[in-house]
């Protein structure tokens, strides 16, 4: 059967949503920091904004997927999700005011806290055991090539119109109002439930850790693990700077990554069907492993391009195999706080792995972070190693 018949209207929008959403996002990723020192915010300001907003979406993200599992309900979820990041663009051109920025901000992230959990768990519903791998690598490539287009847009935007930074946050409004009326197609599917409305105490998504059963566990111990090595790609970019290549190429790589990415999640997701979502997730660590090694000896263009490439693969190897493989050894009742929490545990682990990379390039400089950080990845492939491959349960 042709992979694309399998592709569900469901998931065409679902993904359709997230692809516009994410040029957004994107558009204004790389002018976020350069426009906060703009308008007077220190560097010391803009992390706390990072890390406080990071944090707020994370654990809103556990906290909305069991609202969602316990409501019976998802599609209100992602749109009210998807409408609160839109809304947030043009409030951060409004007014410069530190506090505002940090509500603007925090409601971006917020909204992405409450979409996640119920838009994984419709994308789970949407697909069977077997094609979970296909249906996550679909929506994550869609998704990317947002993060293609973003960037895209924001170079030639400030080439025509260098540091006219507030006519772009303006700009980053269209797709975003056009992600929320698309998110108006999707249709409840879920059959009707019982809601249980009772008050639910913000952090209660954590004690799912109890009730999941052992396989989610271990399989998220690993995950986490992974996250507390896997710093954010501004350090890659970093480097690439510190190699004396010009900003537009430091962008420009990014955007090549996003395009790697992007083109590779859909078909690896189909081998990830044939073969086992396990052996691509493990395939994925060993790419991270020789990327990060990489980057601690190479200083040529050439090179940067070509581990880039390899970092594209991992990314379409490990994000939605990740949550296909968590889909498939969680109940059916609970996949949305399943997703949830793993995620939102992942984001502090994120915030986390940032700082944890931060310490080592400041102490031991920057060959060592990258050292570091590509021989845990291998002990942790021995980890995931002796996981065992998933199986289902309903």
């Amino acid at each position: 059967m042709n992979p694309m018949n399998q592709i569900s209207r469901t998931v065409w929008i679902l993904s359709l949503v997230s692809l516009l959403t994410d040029t957004a996002s994107e558009m204004l990723y790389p002018v976020m920091p350069i426009y906060l020192r703009s308008i007077g915010f220190s560097v010391v300001l803009i992390g706390i904004l990072e890390g406080v907003a990071e944090a707020t979406a994370g654990l809103s993200k556990g906290y909305f997927g069991k609202r969602s599992d316990l409501s019976g309900k998802r599609v209100p979820f992602v749109q009210w999700g998807y409408a609160l990041s839109s809304i947030s663009k043009p409030m951060m051109a409004a007014f410069v005011y530190p506090l505002w920025i940090f509500l603007a901000r925090t409601i971006d992230r917020i909204g992405k806290g409450i979409r996640t959990g119920a838009r994984d768990a419709i994308l789970s519903e949407e697909a069977t055991p077997e094609t979970k791998g296909r249906i996550f690598g679909f929506h994550r490539s869609m998704d990317t090539i947002g993060a293609v287009l973003g960037p895209s847009l924001a170079l030639v935007y400030l080439y025509y119109f260098p540091e006219n930074y507030i006519t772009l946050f303006l700009i980053a409004f269209i797709p975003g109002i056009l992600a929320v009326a698309a998110s108006f197609l999707l249709k409840e599917k879920r059959a009707a439930t019982v809601a249980d409305t009772r008050p639910l105490p913000f952090f209660s998504f954590l004690h799912y850790w109890k009730e999941s059963p052992g396989a989610y566990r271990k399989l998220v111990t690993g995950l986490l693990l992974f996250t507390l090595i896997n710093s954010s790609d501004v350090f890659l970019l970093l480097k690439v700077k510190q190699a004396g290549l010009s900003d537009t190429m430091v962008i420009g790589i990014y955007i090549f990554y996003n395009l790697i990415y992007a083109l590779f999640a859909f078909p690896v997701g189909i081998v990830a069907d044939k073969i086992g979502l396990k052996k691509i997730f493990l395939a994925g660590l060993v790419l991270f492993a020789i990327v990060y090694l990489g980057m601690s000896v190479n200083t040529q263009l050439f090179g940067f391009f070509g581990l880039f490439m390899l970092y594209g693969i991992y990314a379409a190897s490990t994000e939605g195999i990740s949550k296909a493989w968590i889909s498939n050894i969680s109940h059916k009742k609970d996949i949305a706080t399943a997703i949830g929490t793993y995620t939102g545990l992942q984001s502090i682990f994120t915030m986390l792995a940032s700082s944890l990379t931060g310490l080592i390039w400041y102490q031991l400089g920057e060959s060592a972070a990258f050292i570091i950080t590509g021989f845990a990845a291998i002990a942790i492939f021995l980890y995931m190693l002796r996981i065992p491959a998933p199986g289902t349960h309903k």
